[in-house]
């Protein structure tokens, strides 16, 4: 077994974890240790924007989960794929760029968690974000490490769908990361020059060569050490071997939703007839960990279409096509390969509410079945209808004590029964869309045909074909001490247990409306001044 020491030990490679790493090595004097379970970042299939498409359907770089069954599915397992790479889920996931709407900081806030309020975790947005669209304004930033930029290479089916949904009263939105979330607009991306811009590039790279960061790949923790009531390390593993490392500040858990609350678990800290139930001495009863897990909901709308050159699918013409735009990638950075599939963002609402939209729409440029699992012949595009609050709370528990075990996940897809409702009537504003006008000169037959007027068949389509947005959070909830569920305070300081934080979407106490990495990524910024805070 070996032995090290650092200021800081930052368990997991992610969003989160790259951030707080990175930005931690930035003082000289302060020593930081990152360890992550999985490999370098530097394949194609990172790289390569439209790679992240293989990563799901062949497990690469991903820890490749799926749920217990679901009811709310008539028995059927959700997949959750998760990035098991440095960078994490932002080396897999669809680059999509969304902050979420005002309102959910201000609830966060409201909840007794001072400092979350939409005014105050902007400025964080803002520092982590160099932006190639819009430049310095009063709600963007520039010069910060994370690049967002718009797509080189859209197609045009995404025109067509703006005037689509315009046609169905739904606006055209500048920016839907600004002063108004509600309508739709071309998608914002964390790309730079026609790749992927994930959370190592942007955080840990700039950092590698410097003597006070220590990068540890393949790196799985296994337990918390403690001294007491203090963090004073971690245990972990690369190929079968122990490893331990000291932190003389802090212990910072960022595994994300899934790996943070399991890492607690095995150490000792979570619910404690379920650690009993697994033969896992109890450290600390913290009843909330591996609680309150939220996920969105997503289901599809595919159509079929002729128009082999505006959208991805298999033929003989489309094969050909995707060969040139390999090349046009490896030379310009341009083209097919450049496309995050999920090019065009909406935000609605069902019950007519412009300030806090309810449901999203991401027009995708080609057939997306079962995760991109099932393939089709032919060309086509297809449209996400996801529900952005949803009611329905799950869980994350141990499935034994072995760390290398997958967890068993449960987010109670569909539990709630307005979640079903909420999505019916989505699913109707989504299908209102696609067969708007402006996209007839593209629109074939619906793979999975579904009738706008039948909400009863709507239902059992939800039931067969919803699955995650790959947004899971909630399980470590951020809330004050007599908040029987928190997990964490303000400062993201582990309730009743001393230089142990958490800091990654897993202290989320509600979902954001919309995709997660860029509030995961504010969380690590802010976490990171927390840190200093204490430290000053």
């Amino acid at each position: 077994m070996t032995h090290s020491e650092f200021d800081y030990v930052v368990v997991g490679g992610g969003s989160a974890g790259c951030c707080v790493a990175g930005r931690l090595s930035e003082d000289q004097n302060t020593t930081v240790c990152l360890l992550e379970a999985g490999g370098p970042d530097n394949s194609v299939f990172v790289r390569a924007p439209l790679g992240f498409a293989a990563t799901a359907s062949l497990n690469i770089n991903s820890w490749g989960y799926n749920t217990v069954p679901q009811a709310g599915f008539n028995g059927r397992k959700g997949f959750q794929p998760r990035g098991k790479v440095m960078g994490g889920s932002s080396s897999i996931n669809a680059m999509v760029y969304t902050r979420g709407n005002a309102r959910d900081y201000d609830n966060w806030a409201a909840l007794g968690n001072p400092g979350w309020s939409f005014q105050e975790v902007l400025p964080y947005f803002k520092k982590s974000e160099n932006n190639e669209c819009f430049g310095d304004t009063a709600y963007r930033g520039v010069g910060g490490p994370l690049n967002v930029s718009y797509l080189r290479s859209p197609s045009p089916l995404n025109q067509l769908f703006i005037k689509a949904c315009n046609e169905q009263g739904i606006p055209s939105n500048p920016d839907y990361n600004g002063a108004e979330q509600f309508g739709v607009s071309p998608g914002q991306v964390t790309q730079k020059g026609g790749e992927r811009w994930n959370a190592a590039r942007a955080y840990v790279d700039p950092h590698r060569h410097q003597s006070n960061l220590n990068v540890v790949s393949h790196a799985h923790a296994t337990q918390i050490m403690f001294e007491g009531k203090r963090a004073v390390g971690i245990k972990y593993q690369v190929n079968g071997v122990q490893h331990e490392v000291r932190a003389r500040k802090e212990v910072i858990v960022s595994g994300g939703a899934f790996g943070s609350p399991q890492l607690l678990m095995l150490s000792g800290i979570g619910p404690a007839l379920h650690l009993s139930d697994m033969g896992i001495p109890l450290l600390h009863e913290l009843p909330g960990v591996g609680q309150n897990l939220q996920d969105h909901i997503t289901t599809v709308l595919i159509y079929k279409t002729q128009k082999i050159n505006d959208a991805m699918g298999f033929s003989l013409k489309g094969t050909w096509n995707m060969l040139k735009a390999m090349l046009e990638w490896r030379s310009q950075r341009t083209g097919w390969i450049t496309s995050n599939v999920s090019e065009t963002q909406g935000f609605v609402s069902t019950e007519g509410n412009k300030d806090y939209p309810n449901i999203q729409l991401a027009l995708c440029t080609g057939i997306v079945d079962d995760h991109a699992r099932k393939m089709h012949a032919g060309h086509g595009y297809t449209l996400h209808v996801t529900l952005m609050r949803p009611q329905s709370r799950g869980s994350l528990t141990l499935a034994s004590r072995n760390p290398t075990d997958a967890p068993l996940i449960d987010p109670a897809f569909f539990k709630h029964p307005s979640d079903m409702q909420t999505l019916v009537a989505g699913t109707q504003l989504g299908l209102s869309v696609m067969q708007s006008p402006a996209l007839s000169s593209h629109r074939g037959d619906m793979i999975h045909a579904v009738d706008a007027h039948n909400p009863a068949q709507i239902e059992s389509f939800l039931r067969d074909h919803s699955d995650t947005e790959y947004h899971p959070v909630g399980t470590c909830k951020m809330g004050p001490a007599n908040d029987p569920m928190a997990v964490v305070d303000a400062e993201l300081r582990v309730h009743g247990l001393q230089n142990l934080r958490v800091i990654d979407a897993s202290i989320m106490p509600h979902l954001v409306t919309g995709n997660t990495n860029a509030p995961t990524i504010m969380i690590a910024e802010k976490g990171v001044d927390l840190i200093r805070g204490a430290r000053h």
